[in-house]
């Protein structure tokens, strides 16, 4: 009976955990979600560049650990020396004019005569004051993204996760998917760091699912098609890049799905191509090993790109979409 009792408190305290956080998550999506529209009202940029460089900066700063965690809901960071100005003797400085006479960036964005730089109005208003410089067209915001990040990849990366906002109307996108379907026969176990000769000794960056030619490969999350064609290592592959800065690869396929091309918005589940065996060698080499899904994830902090083992969000989406197929 005592042992009943504990599982059962072990259970509703579990229950009630995951409710709170569920909620806040929507508090804090619903928040979000009315920065970036007061900001497009103010200064005529569509919302979606808000809610994209912010979901950029919120994903590189969880793996940068020289920038701390941002306090409020907006992620955009600015150091002292930008805000306050780089000669200001105050890095604490929340003056607008000191700010300004010191050559600092940081404004007013709510109306309270302070520009502080852990106030989310503030600091978006900030932002959106850059980019206003531009112009509110496509071209002149990419512009605007480059002069202030001065890297192709980051502004590839906000426009995209700014496309994907605008085909889904919503920053609600947190889903994901397992790669085949659950019901076709295959098996796949952590091939990670395994040894691989073809073109060069080399470790195996990812995780390969065996299953039958022609099984439908599925996107695993919402995310825009960053490459797709061939490679001598991958074969026919595609690499698709979500809104956390994470590049997901997949390779060795037999095609692709029928209009799918560079740029394309796809969801979990979505149909991308189809398993092959496709690879090690020039363009259209196929048939030198069994067929399989190789599956790789790549993340990116605004520096560098580097690979990590993808078993363990395999294994985590497979069982969350075995058990939602239980609930249904």
């Amino acid at each position: 009976m005592r042992k009943f009792q504990f599982f059962l408190i072990v259970f509703l305290v579990f229950s009630l955990t995951t409710e709170t956080v569920a909620k806040e998550e929507k508090n804090n999506t619903e928040e979000r979600m009315s920065l970036y529209k007061k900001m497009e009202a103010i200064t005529q940029i569509d919302w979606t560049y808000f809610a994209a460089v912010d979901q950029y900066e919120r994903s590189a700063r969880r793996l940068n650990k020289n920038i701390p965690e941002e306090k409020g809901q907006i992620a955009i960071y600015f150091s002292p020396d930008e805000w306050t100005g780089p000669i200001n003797p105050n890095q604490k400085d929340t003056n607008p004019l000191t700010i300004s006479i010191f050559g600092g960036i940081g404004l007013d964005g709510n109306g309270d005569g302070i520009a502080d730089r852990e106030n989310d109005e503030d600091v978006l208003y900030t932002f959106a004051n850059h980019l206003q410089k531009y112009g509110p067209h496509p071209d002149d915001i990419r512009m605007g993204l480059w002069d202030y990040y001065k890297r192709d990849l980051i502004v590839s990366i906000i426009t995209g996760n700014a496309k994907i906002y605008k085909h889904f109307g919503t920053i609600d996108l947190d889903k994901n998917a397992f790669p085949v379907p659950l019901q076709a026969n295959y098996n796949f176990k952590n091939t990670w760091g395994d040894r691989r000769g073809w073109g060069g000794l080399r470790i195996h960056e990812g995780t390969d699912i065996f299953t039958g030619y022609g099984v439908p490969v599925r996107a695993t999350t919402y995310g825009i098609v960053e490459t797709i064609g061939w490679n001598r290592y991958g074969g026919w592959r595609i690499g698709i890049r979500d809104l956390n800065n994470t590049y997901h690869y997949f390779a060795h396929l037999n095609g692709f799905e029928k209009n799918l091309e560079k740029g394309s918005v796809v969801k979990p589940g979505d149909t991308i191509g189809f398993v092959g065996s496709s690879g090690y060698g020039p363009k259209g080499t196929a048939g030198k090993f069994p067929p399989h899904l190789h599956y790789g994830m790549y993340r990116f902090n605004g520096q560098k790109e580097w690979g990590f083992d993808p078993y363990p969000s395999l294994k985590t989406w497979e069982r969350q979409e075995r058990n939602a197929k239980k609930k249904g």
